[in-house]
C-alpha cells in the first residue's frame, strides 16, 4: 500500500557503514545487466561519466559490458552509439548544472540513441524532482536500493522513462515520503448488513451554477459510484430544473436551504461549478459545520486560512494552488513538493495537488504520491469526479489523507479500465469507478 521514496539524505543514511567499493560494484553490475537485458542487440555503448560515485558506477558498468563482448567506452563522442549511458550526476546533485555539464547533457539528449540513466537522469534533483536547468531525457533509469522522490515527482518524473530498481544489498529503512499503490483502496469501508443509505455514506454537493451544472452532476454521480448511499446537490434555484433532468438518484435542494440539507450529510463537497460570488458561503460552511469537507474548483476561490477540527481536503490544480499561494502556476509546476508544503503549512489541513503525480500532503506528515495517472485524465470534469470520490470516502469515515490518496487511486485505476484512452471523457471514468474500487477487494 505504501512504498518508500528516498531522498538523497535517506540514501546516504541507508549506505552508511557499507563498503563503498562493494556498493559501486553491485550498482555497476545492475546497470550492465539491465543494458544487456533491455538492448541485447546493442553493440556500441558510450558512457558519459562524471567524477563522483555515479560516474564510478558507470565505469564499472562499461567494463562489465566490454567483458560481455560489447564495444563499451567512456567519452563524449556519441556518434553511431547504439546506447548512451548517463552517469554524470547522482543523488547528490542539486541546482543547475554548470556550463560544461550542460553541454554534455545536451549532447546526450541529441544523440538519437536510447539513453540509460544511472540511478537518476543527470540534472534531476533526487529529493524533490525539481529540474532547475538542463536535464537528461532517459529512456530508462536503473536506480539503486529504492525509488527516489525525484523519479516520481514532476518535473523529474518526465525525464526518467522506465524505472528498474536494483537491489545492491542495503537494508530497507524508513522514509518520509511514500508512493501509494492501488491497495490503498482496501481501506475504504464497505457497506455492512446493518447499513442504511445514510450510514453507507451521505454526501452533500454545493455547486451547479447556471452553465456549470455538469460539474455538480459529475461530482454527485462519482460519489454514488464510489459507494455513497445518499447524495444531495445544493444549487441555485435556476439550476434545479437542469439537475432534475440530469440526476436521477440525487436529492436536490435550493442553495438558500444548504444548512438544512447539511443536517443529513456525512461530508461536504464544496465548489464544483459553484461560480463566482459564493466565497462567503463556503467560508460560512467551513466555519459552522463539523462535517468532513473536500473543497475544490470555485470553492477554492479567494479561500483564506481557517480553523476547523473536522477533516478537510483541498484539491487544487497548479493554477489554483498558485493563486492560493500568490505564485504563478509555472512556479508551482517547477516546485511541486515545496508548493504543497507551503499550502499545508498555510491552511493546516490535507492538500491534494493534482497532476500525473498526484501529491497528498498533511500537517506533520510526509507526502503521499499517487502515480502515474494516465494522460487521458487530462480532460474537463475529471477534477469534479475526484471531488465526488473523496467526499464519498470521507462520508464513510476514512481519514482525510487516505481518503484523498484512495480517491486519486480509484480515479486513476478507473481511467485505465476505460477501453478507449483517446477521447476519454469524465463520465467514462465515473462509469468505471465501481469496478476499480471492487478490484481491490
Amino acid at each position: 500500500m505504501l512504498q518508500p521514496l528516498y531522498t538523497a539524505d535517506e540514501m546516504r543514511a541507508a549506505e552508511a557503514g557499507h563498503d563503498g567499493d562493494e556498493l559501486m560494484g553491485r550498482a555497476g553490475r545492475a546497470v550492465a545487466d539491465e543494458v544487456l537485458r533491455r538492448y541485447p542487440d546493442a553493440r556500441r555503448i558510450v558512457g558519459v561519466c562524471g567524477g563522483g560515485s555515479n560516474g564510478g558506477d558507470g565505469r564499472i558498468a562499461l567494463r562489465l559490458l566490454r567483458e560481455a563482448g560489447r564495444d563499451a567506452e567512456e567519452g563524449d563522442d556519441l556518434d553511431d552509439a547504439d546506447i548512451v549511458l548517463d552517469a554524470l550526476f547522482g543523488t547528490g546533485f542539486q541546482g543547475k548544472p554548470r556550463a560544461d555539464a550542460v553541454a554534455r547533457i545536451e549532447r546526450i539528449n541529441a544523440a538519437g540513441a536510447p539513453v540509460v540513466a544511472v540511478d537518476l537522469p543527470s540534472g534531476v534533483d533526487a529529493s524533490t524532482g525539481e529540474v532547475a536547468g538542463a536535464a537528461v531525457l532517459a529512456d530508462c533509469t536503473v536506480t539503486f536500493h529504492g525509488v527516489k522522490v525525484g523519479l516520481e515527482v514532476a518535473p523529474g518524473r518526465f525525464h526518467v522513462g522506465d524505472v528498474s530498481v536494483a537491489d545492491i544489498g542495503l537494508a530497507a529503512t524508513d522514509t518520509e515520503h511514500h508512493r501509494v499503490t492501488p491497495e490503498v483502496l482496501r481501506l475504504v469501508p464497505r457497506r455492512q448488513p446493518g447499513d442504511n443509505k445514510y450510514t453507507a455514506g451521505s454526501v452533500l454537493v454545493l455547486g451547479g451554477a447556471p452553465g456549470l451544472t455538469g460539474a455538480a452532476c459529475l461530482t454527485a454521480e462519482a460519489a454514488f459510484r464510489a459507494d455513497a448511499g445518499y447524495v444531495a446537490v445544493v444549487a441555485p434555484a435556476e439550476s434545479l430544473p437542469v439537475l432534475e433532468l440530469r440526476l436521477l438518484e440525487a436529492v436536490k435542494w435550493p442553495i438558500e436551504e444548504v444548512f438544512e440539507a447539511a443536517e443529513r450529510a456525512g461530508s461536504l463537497a464544496l465548489g464544483p461549478g459553484l461560480g463566482e460570488g459564493r466565497e462567503a458561503l463556503v467560508r460560512h460552511l467551513l466555519a459552522e459545520s463539523d462535517l468532513p469537507a473536500v473543497v475544490d474548483a470555485d470553492g477554492l476561490r479567494g479561500l483564506e486560512p481557517f480553523d476547523r477540527a473536522a477533516h478537510t481536503v483541498l484539491t487544487p490544480h497548479e493554477g489554483e494552488l498558485g493563486r492560493l499561494l500568490g505564485e504563478q502556476s509555472s512556479w508551482v509546476a517547477a516546485h511541486r513538493l515545496e508548493a504543497l508544503r507551503r499550502a499545508v503549512e498555510r491552511f493546516r489541513c490535507v492538500v491534494l495537488l493534482k497532476g500525473t503525480d498526484t501529491l497528498v500532503g498533511s500537517p506533520g506528515a510526509g507526502v503521499l504520491v499517487v502515480s502515474p495517472g494516465p494522460p487521458s485524465l487530462a480532460t474537463a470534469g475529471t477534477g469534479d469526479v475526484l471531488t465526488g470520490v473523496i467526499a464519498a470516502f470521507l462520508a464513510k469515515g476514512l481519514e482525510a489523507s487516505f481518503a484523498a490518496a484512495a480517491g486519486a487511486a480509484a480515479q486513476q485505476l478507473a481511467a485505465t479500465l476505460v477501453p478507449h484512452q483517446t477521447g476519454l471523457v469524465a463520465s467514462d471514468v465515473v462509469a468505471r469507478l465501481s469496478e476499480a474500487i471492487d478490484s481491490s477487494v
